[in-house]
């Protein structure tokens, strides 16, 4: 009779291990499963990360690359910037005011951005911000004329049929006596602070775009 019991409690044994085998084997597959899903959502995450490098330094340096007859790269700012050197008469946004030769580069320097715009990818899009200057000088109506400079930019180029595609969304504002890159010594004296800067970045977007499958530096230019 011990022996029948004997050999029951090892029957019952051997089932009870073989069940735990099973149950650890299972726990052991979904285990393997779930953490093999999950590096293979590591390694999604890490292939659209170096996707949305390669296209923030492919869009650097199709920046870089803008005609350098018009504009060069500032390293201090670390922005690229129009070497046309133009100012207007004080209290002045004529367009007139800057010389002839000076238009006609101001002319060929729009004909370049167009030119970048259409050799760059249809899926990237710019915002072109031009901005007005003015000199500090505390004149009440410096932010308003700081935009007439800059608008009178933006008619010039529209008058000479430089058109900057779907690509780029022109934006036209001004800085009054503030803003950034003025030149020194910053004071009512100097007049050369009468004048317009150049931007284009890559628009608001552009990265999280490229996130869903499909870019700070942001130069000035």
């Amino acid at each position: 009779m011990a022996q029948k019991r004997e050999s029951y409690f090892w029957t019952s044994y051997s089932d009870l291990m073989t069940s735990l085998f099973f149950v650890m084997l299972v726990l052991f597959v979904l285990a393997y499963a779930m953490l093999q899903n999950k590096i293979n959502e590591i390694e999604e995450q890490k292939k659209a990360t170096e996707e949305q490098l390669a296209k923030i330094r492919e869009i650097e340096e199709s920046i870089e690359a803008i005609d350098p007859n018009y504009f060069e790269y500032n390293s201090t700012h670390k922005k690229h910037i129009l070497k046309i050197n133009v100012q207007f008469q004080k209290n002045s946004s004529d367009i007139s005011d800057i010389p002839v030769y000076q238009r006609e580069e101001l002319i060929a320097a729009g004909h370049s951005i167009s030119r970048f715009l259409d050799k760059s990818s249809d899926d990237v899009k710019y915002l072109l911000i031009i901005e007005g200057q003015s000199s500090r000088d505390d004149y009440i109506g410096n932010d308003v004329l700081s935009y007439n400079r800059a608008n009178a930019l933006k008619h010039l180029w529209t008058s000479s049929n430089i058109d900057f595609s779907d690509k780029c969304e022109v934006i036209v504002s001004g800085s009054g006596q503030n803003g950034v890159m003025r030149v020194l010594p910053d004071n009512a004296s100097n007049e050369k602070n009468q004048r317009f800067l150049i931007h284009i970045i890559p628009k608001p977007g552009v990265v999280e775009h490229m996130k869903q499958g499909t870019v700070s530096n942001q130069p000035k230019i």
